[in-house]
Parts: structure tokens; C-alpha cells; sequence
């Protein structure tokens, strides 16, 4: 995700939502009986799921969502090339056809890909659903006034840097072409054996030309998928889902669509939200959350209450939460100044500031610990569970720092569990044994975001997280490591500023690769060589922990999303 602290919320309450990690599977509630059916957990169809959510679903148009995996709201209404596998843990980390009959057919050298739409594809309105339709989809979203999506595309596809979309260049993208109805065709600067990745954002919707409305089309998008949108209202405040009759099972194997209708409630608070589902009383019995999760109090409470507990969902999602370094600033262009604070951070301070060991798992690697991502285990700087000062005031005297140092660390002060003065706190107690000497500079949400992510305004020493666009290790480390990506005039994530040739040959040659399981495992040999330079302190990654209404039934979270998928959930 290009911008960590704004995206990661988007997706998650747009979309999907996030959480984390290794080896442990995710998993849903222990138990979905619902009290009143005579314990019947089989999902059935019919009823209606009821969605309580903090943030809106905004922009709600294909074109305007950046998503991951087609998102989790929108993945109702809006079908893909391909999507993600709606499994639970690892399984669900994979690629899988949708719209398509395949992941992808690529050349050679992965510049060129190629799919073939299944047979029976309809609209809400029973017409078909072409090749043509994609292609159109695709390029209403390089429209500036259809900004917001995933841009990839703009960088991927011949020609498209500067293409403004259809309704100022009808010409269209040559870089796509549509031999026939079924088929699809793109054309890509460089190779990229991700693709298949990519093609499970929402740009890839197909979109009738003779129904697109413009800017309007969130309020009626048309529907590919298994619900229509029958009510949107203050920009996705309150949606209204119910069933598409032209969505068939037979070109859908991944959408189980039990509930006859969805209503999406946004604009709560998040303690109103959890104390609803916890209370499960008329349709919030049905009831679940694609953004909000429980915080330390809330956990603790429900903890002790079996019945809940068993109503908690836990995820991993692609994300890390880490101190970055910027080598163009004093004492830290000093690679030994950054290792000693490497040996220096105390995690279960850390770790306790963001919530506790049930809400943040340690990390020592930049890579999420999930084998999608090519996660290779390793601590270069070991720091133990409390930190090694000694290690921290050894490299400080070979640095040149005998009686130690001051240093400013940037935060935001949103109350986040992650970037937040609560980390950065632990962070200045754990340093403070190695003499180092921390001053704390917090700037509100809005200032940090546009402070780390601005070349010319990017401190030494700061707080900042990522989370990854799909599971794997490209979306993850090319944006912070590749020199290329650096922006000077505009929002930059490179934030070690690192330029290293052998580091972009590497990314190069990972991106040629269709075979993504050799890829994961270079991206993981790629981390670690990486780490090695000491650009970023890896501190946690977040587990996500979400309740569901008692009634709620068939809870599938996978590594993909670290949440529950809603694709999935039945409520009878």
C-alpha cells in the first residue's frame, strides 16, 4: 500500500480490513450455533446480514477503490479477471480465476497477458458481460475525476503514463485488446509474473459503456457479481445490497452469497459497534464488522466471557509496523548508530504500547512472517525480548558516541496502537538504558503523513507500517527498497532512500517470474540482504480481533485479508 498510515485504513474499512502472521492458521469463532435455530451450524440461504462499520463505504465505483483482493464489501458487487481464494489461512493467501477461465496466460517474458472470459457472464440487467467491458472498466480509471484506485496500471501498461482516460481520449488504451468478446489481451512495459496479482483489484470490473454514469456511478454501479446496489446513501453512509437473479454459482465458485439481502450501516463509533455485536440483540444478532476490532479493554473483557471468546475472529494480514531510518540525516547516516538502536528496542515494551501479545506478534523481519510473502527467518541485530543495551552503547563508542547521543523521534499523535505516542514512549524508555536520549516530536495525523512522505521534509528518525497490496513480497518491499520509486516532488515511501543497483536488479529479475513460489523465495533472500544495511527497525505486526454476531455462521478468514470474508458468511 503507497501511502501506510491512510491506505491500511481504507482497506480495511473499504474493502477488506487487515492482519497478520506465521504458521498460525486464522481462524473464525469456535462455535456457530445459533441459539435459536435447535443448533443447527449449517450455513443456509436467506436473511439478512447486517454490516456495522466505523467509516463509510466511499466512492463506492470500481473505478475509485483501492482494494485488496477485490476488497471485501465491494467483492459482493463487483467481480474481477481474478480473485482471491476464499479459504481460511494460508490457502486463502492464493490467486484464483474469477471472471476468467484462468489466472492468466502469460509469454515468455510475462510482458504479455492474456485471458479468456467464462461463457454465461451477465449483468444485473441479464446482458452479457464482454471483454470490451473490462477494457472500458480499466480505462475510466486513469479519469482524474475517477481518481483513488491502485496504480499500478499506469505504470505497467505501454503507454498509459499519461493517458487521461475516455472521456477526454475515446481513442482508449491500445495497450489492451479485445480480439473477440471472450478475450483480453494486455501489454506491459516490463515483465511482471504478478499480474494475476494485480487482476483482482476492482479497476478490473467490467463496466457498460451505455450505463456508465460519470462521477454518479457509485450511487447505481452495475452489478457482476452475486448483489446489486438497491440504496447508497451520503456517499456509502448507509448500502443496500440484494441478490442479483443473474449471478449464477456455475461461473462463481468462489462467492457463497447465503444471505438474501446486506445492509451496510457506516458512521459508528467503534465501542458502539463492538458492544452491539456483543450484545447481539434483533438484527445485530446478524450482524458483523468489516472494520473495526477489539482493543486491549474490549479483548480483556471479552476474554472472560466463553460465549464471546467464542464469537472472536482472529486474522494475520500482510503488515508491519516499524522505526525507519533516513541515512541523509545525522548521527544516521551512521550505519552503527542505526544497528545500536536496533540492539536497543525493547518489542515487549513495544508490543505491550500496542495493545498486548494478543493484538501485536514481534518482528524482526521486514516481511511478514506468512509463506505467500517468501518470509525467511532471521534477526540480524538480536535484541532479546528487552532489548541488549550493551550491545547498543558497544557500537555507539565505535561510532564515535562514547557518552552516548540525542535524537529526535517523529510519531503521529492519532491514538492508533501503531504509530502512536504510546510506541514511541517505549521506544525512548528502551534507548534511554543505552544512553541514547529521545525527544519525542508528535505531529497530528495529517502533518506526520505528509511530513515522512515528503523527500525534502522526511526526518531521521520515525515511526511509520506498511501493508501490502496482494501477499507477496514484490508490493511489500519494491515501493520502500527499489531507488527507483523514490519520488522527489511528491509522496515518497522510499523511506531509507535506498538506491542500491544490485538491490533493483534483483526486484527485476523476481518480477520476471510466473512461477510465484520461486519468487517468494527470493523475495525472502531479498529481505534479509536488505535488513542488512539497517534501514528500518522491524517491531510488530498486528493481529486483528473481531467479533461477530451470535447468529453468524461459516466465518472465513484467510491469510489474504486477516478478516472475515463477508463472500462467505451465512446468518441462517
Amino acid at each position: 500500500m503507497r501511502q501506510p498510515s491512510v491506505r491500511a485504513r481504507r482497506v480495511a474499512a473499504a474493502s477488506v480490513g487487515l492482519v497478520l502472521a506465521a504458521g498460525a492458521a486464522a481462524c473464525g469463532p469456535k462455535d456457530n450455533d445459533a441459539k435459536g435455530s435447535g443448533g443447527d451450524s449449517t450455513p443456509h440461504k436467506g436473511g439478512t446480514l447486517t454490516v456495522l462499520n466505523s467509516s463509510p463505504q466511499e466512492n463506492f465505483d470500481p473505478a475509485r477503490l483501492y482494494t485488496s483482493g477485490g476488497g471485501n464489501v465491494p467483492s459482493l458487487v463487483f467481480r474481477t479477471l481474478t480473485t482471491r481464494n476464499r479459504e481460511a489461512g494460508a490457502a486463502g493467501a492464493k490467486v484464483v480465476p474469477d471472471l476468467a477461465t484462468d489466472t492468466g496466460r502469460p509469454n515468455k517474458d510475462a510482458t504479455v497477458w492474456t485471458y479468456t472470459l467464462k461463457k454465461g457472464l451477465k449483468y444485473e440487467d441479464g446482458t452479457a458481460i464482454t471483454s470490451a467491458d473490462i477494457k472500458y472498466g480499466i480505462e475510466r480509471s486513469f479519469a482524474p475525476e475517477l481518481s483513488g484506485g491502485a496504480p499500478y496500471l499506469r505504470d505497467w501498461l505501454v503507454g498509459a503514463a499519461d493517458y487521461q482516460g475516455p472521456y477526454k481520449d475515446k481513442k482508449g488504451l491500445s495497450a489492451i485488446e479485445t480480439p473477440d468478446d471472450r478475450t483480453i489481451v494486455f501489454h506491459l512495459n516490463k515483465p511482471e509474473g504478478e499480474f494475476p496479482y494485480l487482476a483482482t483489484q476492482t479497476q478490473f470490473t467490467p463496466v457498460p459503456k451505455a450505463k456508465d454514469t460519470g462521477t454518479k456511478y457509485a450511487e447505481h454501479p452495475v452489478s457482476s457479481g452475486p448483489y446489486k446496489v438497491v440504496q447508497n446513501e451520503n456517499n456509502g453512509e448507509h448500502i443496500v445490497l440484494e441478490r442479483n437473479k443473474y449471478w449464477s454459482t456455475a461461473t462463481d465458485a468462489e462467492r457463497k452469497a447465503y444471505p438474501d439481502k446486506v445492509d451496510v450501516k457506516s458512521g459508528l463509533d467503534s465501542s458502539v459497534i463492538n458492544q452491539r455485536l456483543s450484545a447481539s440483540q434483533g438484527a445485530d444478532a446478524t450482524a458483523v464488522t468489516t472494520d473495526t476490532n477489539l482493543g486491549p479493554a474490549e479483548l480483556a473483557k471479552v476474554t472472560g466471557d466463553k460465549d464471546l471468546a467464542s464469537r472472536v475472529g482472529t486474522g494475520h494480514f500482510g503488515y508491519t509496523n516499524y522505526i525507519a531510518f533516513n541515512p541523509t540525516v545525522k548521527p544516521f547516516n551512521n550505519v552503527k548508530v542505526r544497528q545500536a538502536i536496533s540492539y536497543a528496542v525493547d518489542r515487549s515494551s513495544v508490543i505491550n504500547a500496542a495493545g498486548g501479545s494478543a493484538l501485536a506478534e514481534a518482528a524482526t523481519t521486514y516481511l511478514p512472517n506468512q509463506k505467500s510473502f517468501g518470509y525467511e527467518p532471521y534477526d540480524l541485530f538480536p535484541a532479546g525480548r528487552t532489548g541488549n543495551a550493551a550491545k547498543a552503547k558497544e557500537l555507539l563508542k565505535e561510532a564515535g558516541y562514547p557518552n552516548g547521543l540525542t535524537v529526535t523521534l517523529t510519531h503521529s499523535n492519532a491514538k492508533d496502537f501503531e504509530t502512536s505516542p504510546e510506541i514511541a514512549t517505549a521506544i525512548q524508555d528502551a534507548l534511554k538504558k543505552a544512553g541514547i536520549t529521545v525527544k519525542l516530536q508528535g505531529l497530528e495525523d495529517n502533518d506526520y503523513s505528509d511530513t515522512i512522505h515528503s523527500v525534502k521534509t522526511e526526518p531521521g528518525f520515525f515511526l511509520a507500517h506498511w501493508g501490502a497490496d496482494w501477499p507477496s513480497g514484490g508490493p511489500f518491499l519494491a515501493p520502500i527498497f527499489d531507488g527507483r520509486q523514490i519520488v522527489k516532488d511528491g509522496a515518497n515511501f522510499n523511506t531509507g532512500l535506498l538506491n542500491d543497483k544490485s538491490v533493483n536488479a534483483e526486484i527485476d529479475a523476481i518480477n520476471k517470474l510466473t512461477d510465484l513460489d520461486a519468487a517468494a523465495k527470493r523475495w525472502g533472500a531479498l529481505d534479509k540482504k536488505i535488513g542488512e544495511q539497517a534501514l528500518t527497525v522491524p517491531l510488530f505486526h498486528p493481529v486483528y480481533k473481531r467479533l461477530v454476531g451470535e447468529d453468524i455462521r461459516n466465518v472465513v478468514i484467510s491469510d489474504w485479508t486477516g478478516v472475515l470474508d463477508i463472500s462467505q458468511v451465512a446468518v441462517k
